[in-house]
């Protein structure tokens, strides 16, 4: 069989040249210094399948919003209201080379540094896990519950939730027990699907369903962990860049949890996210096409991103800072209902 090795280099070193689009009868592929996209183009009926690649979050970020804009088929919802545009949606999968490479932020996603730690803590810390009582009208899940403390339910708006286990199972817990055990496992993942309760919920049932941890030596016998995630159905432009940020922020905790049990150092790599419906909602937009209006070009990318180091990474970071600590006396600060 032929070694395929170098595709990733001639990936790396594609990014630093020219932009260009090639078309062939079903597939288009974009590329600039951002990474590239490819699309399979499909007759009506199915799904447009698309491919990104970056070696950055907000790289992947911008393509993936143009990708599915240019892209994506055209269809309704039922949280369509009269008078909304049909929604753009394809199935979408997402590689970037490493999540912790710089820029890691894009300063245009909807929020802002408040929102983004506030939500970076509700994944991978759980503060807000008692938000979790659908008896009151509140929420029936949180990712960080249903990975950290997954309990199947009957019904889970009935009395106690419904659920069939004295205690839940903590499935990062078993994820670096599993790692701990044998370090080439392959079944190192946790899902927060609950095919006993969440299918008539609509939507009070988990977007995202499973991920996936696999750990790799490099050529310099480094061991680097990979996470794959794959989500059922997304907003690609009010939801994906605080998933991916938060998501990502767990891998490394998770490495760094299996760093601790093998007293080796274990250190973000890859980071791979399927979504089988992305999608951009046709309610809003009039407010998207002007948030896409810059990102057409890589062109002044520097612009729209916060590097380390810069002022505005300085503000970024005080912005945090300060969230952090309103975060740890009132862990319900900027939530609402």
């Amino acid at each position: 069989m032929e070694e395929k090795k170098g595709e990733r280099n001639i990936y790396r070193a594609n990014l630093r040249g020219t932009p260009f689009n090639l078309e062939c009868d079903s597939t288009t592929v974009f590329q600039d210094s951002r990474g590239l996209y490819l699309v399979n183009r499909t007759e009506q009926g199915e799904l447009p399948k698309i491919a990104v690649y970056s070696n950055n979050i907000p790289g992947a970020y911008e393509l993936a919003l143009l990708s599915v804009w240019d892209w994506g088929t055209d269809i309704a919802t039922h949280y369509d209201k009269p008078g909304d545009a049909p929604s753009k949606e394809a199935t979408v999968m997402v590689n970037i080379a490493n999540p912790f490479n710089e820029p890691r932020i894009h300063k245009n996603f909807p929020g802002g540094p408040a929102e983004l730690e506030v939500y970076r803590q509700e994944v991978v810390d759980g503060i807000h896990d008692h938000w979790i009582d659908p008896m009151a009208g509140k929420w029936t899940y949180t990712y960080h519950e249903r990975l950290f403390n997954y309990n199947p339910s009957r019904n889970l708006k009935s009395t106690d939730r419904g659920l069939l286990l004295p205690k839940g199972v903590n499935q990062i817990e078993l994820i670096v027990d599993d790692l701990q055990r044998d370090i080439t496992s392959k079944g190192a993942q946790a899902t927060t699907w609950m095919p006993s309760a969440d299918p008539g919920l609509e939507s009070n049932r988990p977007c995202m369903q499973r991920l996936w941890f696999r750990v790799l030596e490099d050529k310099n016998q480094e061991l680097k962990m990979n996470m794959n995630c794959y989500f059922r159905s997304r907003d690609l432009y009010k939801a994906w860049f605080m998933n991916v940020y938060a998501l990502t922020s767990l891998q490394k905790k998770v490495a760094e949890m299996v760093s601790d049990r093998l007293k080796k150092e274990v250190r973000v790599n890859g980071y791979t996210d399927t979504s089988d419906s992305l999608h951009i909602y046709g309610a809003y937009f009039k407010e998207f096409e002007q948030h896409l209006k810059p990102m057409r070009s890589d062109e002044k990318f520097e612009r729209r991103v916060v590097i380390s180091g810069t002022p505005m990474h300085e503000s970024f970071q005080e912005m945090t800072e300060e969230t952090r600590k309103k975060l740890a006396e009132n862990p319900d600060y900027m939530k609402t209902k």
